[in-house]
């Protein structure tokens, strides 16, 4: 029994590092909903997708952490497909000179409660970069049970000002303040890039 303790004890280390890793964010799960208020008659949102980003990750201290990541914003989606369309006009992201948003940290915080984190760093928007703060929730950390890879989840949430970044038109009839809620899940990178090689043999 305590031969097999020691044993399951030592896997458990194996899949999931307790030292700063490298993770690559998986784009499938890496999304993000914004939602404004219309002349104050509705709440409409926005979704953008398949996020890809590298995720330096520490388990033991995870203020030592960082992330990068970057957002193709012609998957910008609201299910209006006329508001999509003037999203990526020059009214608003000009999608065809700018066609993606990045962000980087520069400074990881712990937060008020456990696994909450305040992760601040630049976001690169509409050809302008500003300072913002995600109140990040570190959802779960451990082996994925389809791939058997180590991976670590966690939720984002902030407020923006569009008028930051050069996309304040209608405001203040349509809000200026948008709320954002991102989610996404990182996989060690290493063990992602043979696991994706691997998919990409058997489909062959």
């Amino acid at each position: 029994m305590i031969r097999r303790i020691v044993l399951v004890s030592l896997l458990a280390l194996a899949t999931v590092p307790l030292y700063a890793a490298t993770y690559t964010l998986e784009p499938d799960y890496t999304q993000g909903v914004f939602r404004w208020s219309h002349l104050g008659f509705s709440n409409p949102a926005a979704q953008f997708a398949q996020g890809e980003g590298t995720l330096e990750f520490d388990q033991a201290d995870p203020t030592k952490s960082s992330v990068r990541v970057t957002i193709p914003l012609s998957s910008l989606n609201t299910g209006v497909p006329a508001l999509d369309e003037h999203f990526r006009s020059a009214d608003f992201f000009e999608t065809a000179k700018f066609p993606t948003a990045t962000f980087k940290s520069t400074r990881v915080e712990k937060g008020a409660a456990v696994d909450h984190l305040k992760v601040t760093g630049d976001l690169s928007l509409h050809g302008v970069i500003k300072p913002v703060t995600l109140d990040v929730t570190v959802t779960k950390v451990g082996s994925n049970p389809r791939t058997s890879l180590s991976t670590v989840g966690f939720d984002a949430t902030t407020t923006l000002k569009r008028s930051d970044f050069g996309l304040g038109k209608f405001v203040p009839q349509v809000s200026d303040e948008i709320q954002m809620h991102i989610t996404s899940q990182a996989v060690e990178a290493k063990a992602y890039a043979e696991y994706l090689k691997a998919q990409a043999s058997q489909k062959k």
